[in-house]
């Protein structure tokens, strides 16, 4: 195999990889937080049963792990999922492509008039 189907080798291998980096990264997030859902209600049942009712601020920290904990995972999911599948919005790509334009217009002028 030459260098270059060897290189184009190693380079689809490290992208498979990282998409399923990704992946797993999405799967342990749906799993982990759905447990959480479905088992929030024993949470609070076992602590009352200790008698952790004496503080009323250890309820407001099970709200805040149930729902908190998904949001800001999930806004890490998300930007992970951004940075592998190299989404970008359209008007920054159309705002790339009008300055590159414009550059090489200016560099041509600026080469035409020496």
């Amino acid at each position: 195999m030459d260098l270059d189907k060897r290189t184009k080798l190693e380079r689809a291998q490290k992208r498979v990889a990282t998409i399923k980096g990704f992946y797993d990264h999405l799967t342990i997030y749906l799993i982990i937080n759905i447990l959480v859902f479905i088992f929030k209600g024993k949470f609070i049942i076992t602590l009352l049963s200790e008698k952790a009712l004496g503080n009323p601020q250890i309820l407001n920290w099970i709200d805040w792990n149930v729902y908190g904990t998904p949001i800001i995972w999930g806004i890490g999911v998300l930007i992970h999922g951004v940075i592998v599948f190299k989404i970008r919005p359209s008007f920054l790509t159309h705002w790339e492509e009008k300055k590159i334009k414009k550059y090489m217009i200016e560099e041509q002028e600026s080469s035409s008039s020496l």
